[in-house]
């Protein structure tokens, strides 16, 4: 089992980087992980919305070069479904049923995903209504990641 994360953006923050490193750590007991960073595109002061929706398409072209047809995906957007953690671990179990040996998860640049990175997702998956750093969902995805595995391997996560 393996599970990819395709993310915009480097991590710069060291407690972000370490909380990440534990999780992934945590994680390596039910699967590989790989981490793969695209380097987001310099937004310009003021853009236009014809800028910014290009540099979503260029980051998505980007994004969708590192993703191969026999993966489960997930993108994470905030239009995209809400699960609790037990549903969302449920989904996991589910892709691994269905055959999949690579479960993807894209986190976009600070503009969001592109059109065609959505619709190419099998699931897109919102964590809140609230506005998060894309660098701080990292952590809040490892960390979700590590729950479900746990969920699904019937074993405690907090005492």
């Amino acid at each position: 089992m393996k599970i990819k994360i395709v993310c915009v953006g480097k991590l710069k923050e060291k407690y972000l980087k370490e909380g990440i490193a534990e999780y992934v750590k945590r994680i390596s007991r039910f699967a590989d992980v790989d981490i793969i960073e695209l380097s987001d595109i310099k937004i310009p002061d003021n853009p236009s919305d014809a800028e910014c929706e290009k540099i979503k398409n260029d980051e998505g072209e980007r994004i969708l070069s590192k993703i191969k047809k026999d993966e489960f995906v997930y993108a994470l957007c905030v239009e995209g479904k809400q699960m609790h953690s037990e549903a969302f671990a449920q989904s996991i179990s589910s892709s691994m049923l269905r055959g999949y040996n690579t479960i993807t998860f894209i986190i976009g640049g600070s503009l969001g995903l592109s059109d065609s990175v959505k619709k190419s997702a099998d699931v897109r998956l919102g964590f809140s209504e609230m506005t998060f750093p894309h660098q701080l969902m990292r952590l809040i995805l490892t960390e979700q990641i590590y729950r479900a595995f746990k969920i699904n391997a019937n074993e405690q996560y907090h005492k």
